[in-house]
């Protein structure tokens, strides 16, 4: 290399999932010589599904448009910002001024990079929960912040333990990262909690903010900005990735307050240069989904967490089968030998998942996500991804209950 890489970058590796779909190729190449069927793969949550009719024909017809194809505005569309607003007043009851207090987004991980390039100077402080989604880690180093992870567990039913976070050094914390409905762990947002985290950010002056992506996937929507005061020291990240089947358009938005809003916004106008006007328009019409949309999409995910929680059976996992969200979270069996509790102090030594992941890869062809990604509390669980149709999912089980 000419050059070398910038600090920043010696902080992080390549994406987990980057790295285990290439070694998945390989595999398939290998597999497809000896002729075997490729790998299952039920890692990654991209959803199967395909969006509503409305939404793709609104793409088609804004593509043919004359005009159509040029710059678009940094803060979206009018209509995209209502209908992001009509969309939270009808479903979360909350109601939110389009023209200041939404930011639409490509996609919700994009708000985690610019979000922490808007208010995080080097040395500062993120509380980061344990488990969690990898790219707050990620993005917190790559600012060179310094992170604070804080412990998520099974005995607390996966929420913070406030006189925990009470009793750690938060001086420099500016920001704090929470997810309910959760990920990786399906535990649901409940109002008491978010009412338990408003009162801590705003008592720390915190900037909280809840990644929401899940609300429609098994769960009640709920919003933390439904909180009396919630705004004054939190955003919201919400996508239609999941709830409309829509991960590759990527369209996401963050929500808050106007001044905060603001900021993120002069590091997004730097970035791009706005998301293509068809899919914008397409957001809008998913957008306008009634609860039958809804009630099919969970009728089937419901069908495929029956076969997903067979296959924790099959492994004797032990999981919560009421669980909300896209994916169905299992602390893997113990061995002779294998410490009791929930984080492995030894980050070099595969977890007890990773080695079952990996067994369960190379001998039956069939991709398990190891829940060390996401944390050490996460290093004894596997995660089963929904984003596989009923009879895919029976395949694997199959597979599996041959070893």
């Amino acid at each position: 290399m000419i050059i070398q890489p910038a600090n920043r970058t010696l902080s992080v590796k390549e994406y987990y999932f980057s790295i285990k779909n290439k070694e998945i190729a390989r595999l398939n190449a290998q597999r497809a010589a000896q002729g075997l069927d490729p790998v299952i793969n039920l890692g990654i949550g991209s959803p199967d599904g395909a969006p509503s009719e409305e939404a793709v024909e609104a793409l088609c017809a804004c593509a043919r448009k004359r005009g159509s194809h040029g710059y678009q505005s940094y803060i979206g569309i009018p209509e995209l910002r209502q209908a992001i607003a009509d969309w939270y007043a009808r479903w979360y009851g909350l109601e939110l001024d389009p023209s200041c207090e939404i930011q639409p987004l490509m996609g919700s991980k994009e708000g985690i990079l610019l979000l922490s390039l808007a208010f995080l100077n080097p040395g500062d402080k993120v509380l980061v929960p344990n488990p969690g989604y990898p790219t707050y880690t990620s993005a917190t180093r790559m600012c060179e912040a310094e992170l604070v992870p804080y412990n998520l567990v099974e005995a607390d039913g996966w929420y913070p333990d406030f006189a925990q976070l009470e009793a750690m050094d938060l001086k420099g914390v500016k920001l704090m990262w929470v997810n309910y409905p959760n990920m990786p762990t399906g535990a649901p947002a409940r109002r008491e909690e978010f009412e338990k985290l408003v009162a801590f950010a705003r008592s720390k002056g915190i900037l909280l903010v809840n990644d929401n992506p899940y609300g429609f996937i098994l769960n009640e929507p709920q919003s933390i900005l439904a909180i009396p005061g919630a705004k004054e020291c939190c955003l919201e990240m919400n996508s239609l990735s999941k709830s409309h089947n829509m991960a590759g358009w990527r369209v996401g938005m963050m929500l808050g307050a106007a001044d905060i809003l603001q900021e993120l916004l002069k590091v997004k106008s730097q970035m791009d240069s706005g998301m293509f006007r068809g899919i914008q328009e397409a957001a809008v019409e998913a957008l306008k989904a009634g609860p039958e949309w809804y009630e099919a999409l969970n009728a089937e995910y419901r069908r495929r967490r029956e076969v997903a929680c067979r296959i924790m059976d099959t492994l004797g996992c032990t999981y919560d089968a009421k669980a909300g969200g896209l994916y169905v979270w299992g602390r893997v069996p113990e061995t002779p030998g294998q410490a009791g509790g929930d984080v492995i102090a030894d980050s070099d030594r595969p977890s007890p998942a990773q080695v079952l992941s990996d067994k369960i890869l190379y001998e039956a062809g069939v991709f398990l996500t190891p829940g060390f990604i996401f944390g050490s509390n996460g290093a004894h669980h596997l995660r089963i991804s929904l984003c596989a149709n009923v009879e895919t999912l029976n395949k694997a089980l199959k597979k599996i209950c041959a070893l």
